[in-house]
């Protein structure tokens, strides 16, 4: 059965969405809202930026992210300093805590995956394999688009 561009670029979409949102349910993560995880892992993976850089990457409005931020440091996650070069402007880092926390959360989610590949034939676990490379270059190829 051959499928339309569109129709494969759906199915993506959807598998994709939904593989995403069933992993992200962790114990370590317990009491994240999904823009809190979002915005953690952000910090961490890319390290110290101002705030105004974190809402354009997050696409969050200053106010929202502003709520966001305060939560997270009032957690402990991250820790919002004024900016030595501009002190009206704000920057946030991580704190070892909320880069330990993301650690465990990735963690979790990659050892969910590991059973369910395991439970999967030779050749399913294959199929999956031989499509990562295609699926790493679609991503390089979307980087910083916006839909």
């Amino acid at each position: 059965m051959v499928h339309s561009e569109t129709d494969q670029a759906n199915r993506l979409r959807a598998v994709v969405g939904k593989l995403s949102r069933r992993l992200r349910p962790t114990l370590a993560g317990t009491g994240l809202t999904p823009t809190r995880m979002s915005v953690l892992f952000t910090v961490v993976r890319l390290g110290p930026m101002r705030l105004s850089e974190l809402a354009s990457i997050e696409g969050l409005n200053p106010t929202m992210l502003s709520r966001v931020i305060a939560e997270l440091a009032s957690s402990g996650l991250v820790r919002r300093t004024p900016d030595p070069l501009d002190r009206r402007a704000a920057r946030v880092e991580a704190t070892p805590k909320g880069a330990r926390l993301r650690e465990r959360i990735l963690g979790e989610r990659s050892d969910v995956l590991s059973v369910q590949l395991a439970e999967l034939s030779d050749g399913e676990r294959k199929a999956i394999a031989d499509a990562l490379p295609v699926l790493e270059e679609l991503v390089g190829r979307l980087k910083d688009r916006r839909v």
